[in-house]
């Protein structure tokens, strides 16, 4: 008999042997096609779940199938679930509540934590559902009423699953079972049109019929709900005496951790074998009945743990008994005992179990530590003795980029045309595949075999590529707010008040409100908003400048010399590069593609193109000087890695130069771990190394027997002599001092240099030094190591002292931060009191260098458990045991300190936790607030260096551009300095001479008495209305407006008026830049046009012009030129004006006549 024989007509309990992880999901899926009905495999965690999932759309790409994930958090937890966790498990239960046996087989996916928690009643879920069709009515009350009963959150625009955006007549929803979110348009109650949009650019992608959505989350907040939640409260925990949830949920609003009273929102409870039935298939992979019963001891301990923080009295503690939130042991043995369910075991088999015949594959862990064996050699010859024995041969790949990288690997090995195939029926009929499917181990069935990427090279880290959030959360995090400083070209430093309309010639028209020295005002409109940039971080305390003062001027036109003679100096610098030669260095590709195989992560696209950068400079024949620049884990290392390999293979000696020897052990363990099994000799140099071995490497470096070195500056000793230095890595180089940094000016003379730092630098800088300084960024982290999973909670003991001894008893450390050194001691008493267990030791910026570099070192070790120290681990440490990580007073951190700080964890394989703890007893401000907000939704990573650029704004960018320039950047504000810099770089590239040469930036002033706005009741959201008019002030060219335009109908219905015309006004601005014409007014009876000194019209030709019409065109004594004819109705000024500069344009030369 088959397995899926046996599958087929199973209806108790049974064991399989030889059914290692794939081998038995492979006969469930077989088995459950030929049975039909519902089939529940439940896998031991999360991750194992998501590789489940992927190989059953292998294994049976037509079979139905359903996520069921657990809750992402700890038994009685105060915090909730990720939304989009919770919404995924709301979607799976409510479309198994829907399942009828005539629509097939269905595969629910799921882990042991979800099995042994309990769900809300069938019966509601099956009520939560609700889907709409085009041309149905359906009122918007009861819609808008339905999201927000069912867990959704109304947002100003909808990025993420679960939110809802209402606009007038537009509904934007992103229900949690669809890849993208929904817009729906009603006329009145009657649905119109229904279509998908892309979160990023908001914009429509396509047509739907109908749409069908579900719950967000298990708690439904309706009035019935409600009444039957406070009697339930009151009976479970007495009277409630101003308990905070209470009062939250009672209003209908979900505090974090709302979750642990679930059984209190429902009647009762039901479990998942509630809503298979009982003809289900149910399967158990490996470990995880141990998985489900380790979940239910968790449960318990926690509810201990809570209660004996409240002195034993559950009321006090208000958590609910473990068997109301969860199933007791008896409890699910009983459901399992009378069902069909299938155990999984990948050992051999013994007494009554099933042999199944499959075995795990085989690991080349031997032969990987083996130097005079290749690891790819050995994986064919085994690969060729399998397909010889009868059995095609696939192997897994991680990701895309490595199923790309296997078959050229392999064909270089020789093992020529592997082919790509995506189903388990292609890999039978072909003799050896790639399939990207990422699995921990592979194994072999009596009828094929799968070796995966893991068994050749090891842990792979990373996890499939996902969806990039994009910079639009940094526009939000960006967005004016009211009393940010803002810098206006011409008049310097004010303070933003907010957006006024104000009637200008009888038409509104949307002013910015500035405020000056002195209480002074000026209002700037929207349509010139591209004259003022965002000073920089609130805290700055800076004066405001005085209206017409001088002082602006003159510290503008100061801050400009300076810019242009660096400009200056840096292009001299690059220049005189260019004039040098360097031996171009290559390796073999076939060497080079196996060595970058061994790299266990998938590179980023930045990190690729970083790479690329490098390799061409090292083959170009031309001295490299190039910087790379990236946080800290971001893979700076992997650049120089590969920079190292490259020079070293081409028999040039490589040194490697770090600041501390912290960081210099760090990079010689990284470098001597990659390199073993090729010919090359790593050594190191620091104060850390024996005087023996230190003189052994110097001998090596002189007679050329040593390829690397790496060490701190004890490598730019005068006896220090290379017999062939080919390749100078230098890591965060602004951390040397100045006779270190001449050394190192003396040792770039003619080799090729690697700069690698951590100090964010914003792409704009970069885009502004294009031509001068060689720059690489790495602005993407790793992909998915594991995001950080973030909490935002009020100080609680309970809550720190779960963190920390979570942490040191699954063997990991943490980091505990303080804003201040004197909040140390504080925090010192706390963790004595509350957290003998935990060893902790305090480092701050005030000790000596040694010192702490000795602190480190030991934390480094493992010595210590808690590291409790100010914001210095914020640079620079890669300490991949420490995973969680607290920060007291959160509120009182800029965001991208915040972000760089939580990048200090999520280094490893396992899940790192950062809370973000606020003050108990005080209010925090909107800002802050917004700040932890803006980092929780982050919990992606992705957009977080363009964050730290964001706040980067006051720190000034390194020095990249020299000691002196985070002044000046104090002086104009970062956004001006950046553009003042681009402007400088143009021009001296133009052949400017002097400073007269750099022209300004200025924007035309235009008063046509048209209404100029975004109406509120258009957009109703102040911060959108102000991005939309930022955006429109970047716009060139027709084009990007026409796609602008159909963007706003698009997000917010037909176009009003006043929004019409506000496009035009910058389509005429666009124009009058060009023309360089500084302001343009026109009225009743025509218009006037002031000229620049700069304008690019010919006075000659101008007066040709006038000569032809001389009854409406003339020129004033201020050589003004008015135009008589452009009068009129608003309208028809609008169609005129544009006509006339159209032709001014022809006159000049702009456009063809």
């Amino acid at each position: 008999m088959t397995p899926v024989d046996l599958l087929k007509s199973l209806s108790g309990p049974a064991s399989f042997a030889g059914a290692p992880f794939g081998a038995d999901l492979l006969a469930f899926c077989q088995g459950l096609e030929s049975r039909g009905g519902i089939g529940l495999y439940v896998a031991r965690d999360d991750k194992t779940a998501n590789t489940a999932r992927r190989l059953a759309q292998f294994i049976s790409p037509r079979l139905d199938s359903v996520d069921l994930p657990g809750w992402d958090t700890l038994p009685y937890d105060r915090v909730s679930p990720t939304p989009s966790v919770a919404a995924r498990r709301c979607a799976g239960l409510a479309r198994l509540a829907r399942y009828e046996p005539s629509q097939g087989a269905l595969l629910v996916i799921t882990t042991a934590t979800s099995l042994v928690q309990r769900v809300p009643p069938l019966s509601t879920l099956r009520r939560a559902s609700f889907s709409v069709s085009i041309g149905q009515t359906v009122s918007q009350k009861d819609l808008t009423a339905y999201l927000s009963v069912n867990g959704y959150v109304r947002a100003s625009t909808v990025r993420e699953q679960g939110e809802f955006a209402i606009r007038g007549g537009i509904i934007d929803i992103f229900p949690p079972t669809a890849g993208e979110p929904y817009r729906l348009d009603f006329f009145g109650d009657t649905l119109e049109t229904l279509r998908t949009f892309d979160t990023e650019s908001q914009r429509s992608t396509g047509d739907a019929r109908s749409v069908a959505f579900a719950p967000v989350s298990e708690i439904l907040f309706d009035d019935t709900i409600l009444s039957g939640f406070r009697e339930r409260y009151l009976a479970t925990f007495g009277p409630p005496s101003g308990d905070q949830m209470y009062e939250s949920a009672r209003a209908s609003i979900r505090r974090q951790g709302v979750e642990s009273w679930l059984a209190l929102f429902h009647d009762h409870l039901e479990t998942i074998f509630d809503y298979i039935g009982d003809d289900a298939l149910i399967g158990f992979g490996h470990l995880s009945s141990e998985s489900a019963a380790e979940r239910l001891a968790q449960a318990l301990d926690y509810h201990n743990a809570r209660l004996d923080a409240a002195g034993g009295d559950s009321n006090a503690a208000r958590v609910l008994a473990p068997s109301s939130l969860y199933l007791e042991s008896s409890e699910l043995d009983q459901n399992l005992s009378n069902r069909a369910v299938v155990r999984f075991s990948p050992a051999e088999a013994t007494g009554s179990a099933y042999d199944m015949g499959a075995r795990l594959g085989r690991d080349f862990a031997p032969e990987r530590l083996r130097a005079d064996q290749n690891i790819f050699e050995a994986a064919i010859d085994h690969a060729q003795a399998l397909y010889a024995s009868g059995k095609p041969v696939a192997f897994a790949a991680w990701s895309a980029g490595s199923a790309d990288r296997l078959i050229n690997v392999m064909a270089d090995h020789g093992l020529p045309d592997l082919v790509q195939v995506h189903s388990l029926e292609a890999v039978r009929k072909t003799d050896f595949t790639v399939v990207e499917v990422p699995l921990e181990s592979g194994f072999v069935t009596p009828d094929f075999a799968v070796i995966s990427e893991a068994d050749i090279l090891g842990d792979r880290l990373a996890a499939p590529r996902r969806r990039r959030k994009s910079a639009s959360f940094i526009t939000d995090a960006s967005a004016l707010s009211p009393d940010d400083l803002v810098v206006h070209v011409d008049h310097g430093v004010g303070r933003y008040i907010g957006l006024k309309t104000l009637d200008l010639t009888g038409a509104p028209h949307d002013c910015l409100q500035l405020e000056y020295a002195g209480g002074d005002m000026i209002f700037l409109p929207v349509e010139n908003i591209d004259l003022i940039s965002r000073y920089g971080s609130e805290e700055s305390e800076s004066q405001l400048d005085r209206l017409g003062g001088a002082g602006w001027q003159t510290r503008k036109a100061k801050a400009k010399k300076r810019i242009l003679e660096m400009a200056a100096e840096l292009m001299a610098i690059a220049a005189e590069r260019s004039l040098k030669r360097a031996d171009a260095l290559a390796a073999g590709q076939g060497m080079y593609e196996e060595f970058a195989a061994r790299f266990p992560y998938e590179e980023t696209d930045d990190q690729l193109n970083a790479i690329e950068d490098v390799l061409g400079d090292l083959a170009s024949g031309r001295p490299m000087d190039r910087l790379v620049c990236g946080d800290v884990g971001f893979g700076k290392t992997e650049v120089a890695l590969r920079a190292a390999f490259m020079a070293a293979m081409s028999g040039k000696q490589v040194a490697v130069i770090a600041p501390t020897t912290l960081l210099a052990r760090q990079h010689y363990k990284t470098f001597s771990e990659r390199f073993a099994g090729w010919p090359l000799k790593v050594r190191q140099l620091s104060r850390l190394v024996g005087q023996r071995e230190a003189q052994e490497a110097r001998e090596g470096l002189t007679d050329g027997s040593v390829d690397v070195i790496v060490g701190t500056h004890a490598l730019l000793a005068k006896g220090i002599d290379f017999k062939r230095l080919g390749l100078l890595v230098v890591d965060e180089e602004q951390r040397f001092g100045v006779k270190h940094k001449e050394r190192l000016k003396e040792l770039k003379a003619d080799v090729h240099v690697l700069t690698l730092s951590a100090t964010p630098i914003p792409r704009t800088l970069q885009m502004a030094l294009t031509g001068i300084r060689d720059l690489s960024i790495i602005a993407t982290p790793p992909v998915d190591r594991l995001a950080v999973r973030t909490y935002i909670t009020e100080e609680d003991t309970v809550t720190l002292r779960e963190a920390l001894l979570r942490e040191k008893y699954r063997g990991g450390q943490a980091f505990f931060v303080a804003p201040r050194i004197q909040d140390l001691d504080k925090l010192e008493n706390f963790l004595s009191i509350h957290v003998p267990e935990v060893s902790f030791v305090v480092a701050h910026g005030q000790m000596g260098a040694t010192e702490l570099e000795d602190i480190m070192t030991a934390f480094y070790e493992g010595k210590y458990d808690v590291l409790l120290s100010t914001t210095i681990v914020e640079s620079g440490l890669d300490i991949p045991r420490a995973n969680t990580l607290i920060i007291h007073r959160a509120d009182m951190f800029g965001l991208a300190q915040l972000y760089q700080l939580r990048g200090r964890v999520g280094r490893s394989k396992l899940r790192a936790y950062a809370y973000f703890t606020t003050p108990r007893d005080r209010v925090v401000t909107e800002m802050a607030e917004k700040r932890l907000k803006v980092l929780q939704s982050l919990d992606s990573l992705g957009a977080g260096f363009q964050l730290a650029s964001h706040d980067l704004d006051m720190r000034g960018s390194g020095n990249l551009l020299g000691d002196q320039q985070s002044g000046q950047v104090r002086e104009v504000g970062v956004e001006l300095y950046q553009s003042m810099l681009e402007d400088a770089v143009k021009a001296l590239q133009a052949g400017a001479r002097g400073e007269d040469d750099v022209v300004d930036d200025w924007s035309p002033q235009i008063n046509l008495g048209v209404a100029v706005l975004i109406p509120e009741e258009y957009v109703e959201d102040l911060t959108i209305r102000l991005s939309l008019y930022r955006r429109l002030a970047e716009i060139g060219t027709a084009s990007e407006r026409e796609s602008f335009a159909a963007e706003l109908i698009d997000r917010f219905g037909p176009l009003p008026e006043a929004t019409r015309q506000l496009l035009e006004v910058t389509a005429i601005k666009v124009q009058c830049k060009a023309l360089g014409i500084s302001r343009l007014d026109s009225g009743v009876k025509g218009a006037v046009f002031a000229f620049r000194p700069d304008t690019v019209m010919d006075p000659a030709r101008l007066m040709e012009l006038i000569r032809t019409r001389p009854n409406v065109l003339k020129i004033r004594p201020d050589s003004k030129l008015v135009h008589s004819g452009l009068g009129g109705e608003p309208e028809r000024r609008l169609v005129s004006v544009k006509a006339f500069l159209k032709e001014l344009e022809a006159v000049s030369g702009l456009v063809p006549a």
